[in-house]
């Protein structure tokens, strides 16, 4: 697997047995899972007593190492081999790569479930309604006589229907109208490709 400069910098810390202890390397490697898969991607997941005695900063470098591993290698699907040979090169000791695969295999069907969730396509618009109103005055003046228009476009992702609505003065409208048209001219030149 190729990884960036900064993640290898990262492994190779967590490698580093005098930096982490069996069980704070175990706590890390579960917590970088966890945090994954947690809807919100609490940062709680390290706070736990394992890594406590830990400088924060070097915490979050190597999580971030350790969560961009995990992904890597999820998206790759890696085998056992694949990523003890990675963790090898990044110095790792023959049972902390154990441990690291076992977490791994553990969590592996859940994380591929996370990144097969995240939506490929945008929303796809299915209608648009919209009607002209006009302001004839407002709080701070007390004639301003000017249209616009507002707008709902009732849009569909992955079966859940959404309305987005929004108001646009004419000028607005106008320029909508032409990104709109040079986006449709774009897919039409791409797809003739």
């Amino acid at each position: 697997m190729e990884l960036s400069e900064s993640v290898q910098r990262g492994l190779q810390a967590l490698a580093d047995a005098s930096a982490f202890d069996q069980s704070s390397f175990q706590a890390l490697i579960d917590a970088s899972h966890r945090s994954l898969l947690s809807s919100h991607g609490d940062p709680a997941v390290l706070d736990q007593p394992e890594l406590k005695q830990i400088d924060q900063i070097l915490l979050k470098q190597i999580h971030t190492a350790a969560t961009t591993f995990i992904l890597e290698a999820v998206k790759q699907n890696a085998d056992k081999s694949t990523i003890s040979s990675s963790l090898e090169e990044l110095t790792f000791s023959a049972e902390r790569i154990e441990i690291f695969c076992s977490i791994y295999q553990k969590y592996k069907k859940e994380v591929e479930h996370l990144l097969a969730s995240i939506g490929r396509r945008p929303a796809q618009i299915n209608d648009v309604s919209w009607r002209l109103q006009y302001h004839m005055k407002n709080g701070q003046v007390d004639k301003v006589n000017e249209p616009f228009y507002s707008i709902s476009l009732n849009s569909e992702k992955e079966g859940c229907s959404e309305d987005i609505n929004f108001t646009c003065t004419m000028e607005q409208l106008q320029d909508l109208v032409g990104k709109l048209k040079d986006a449709a001219k774009s897919v039409e030149k791409a797809s003739q490709m």
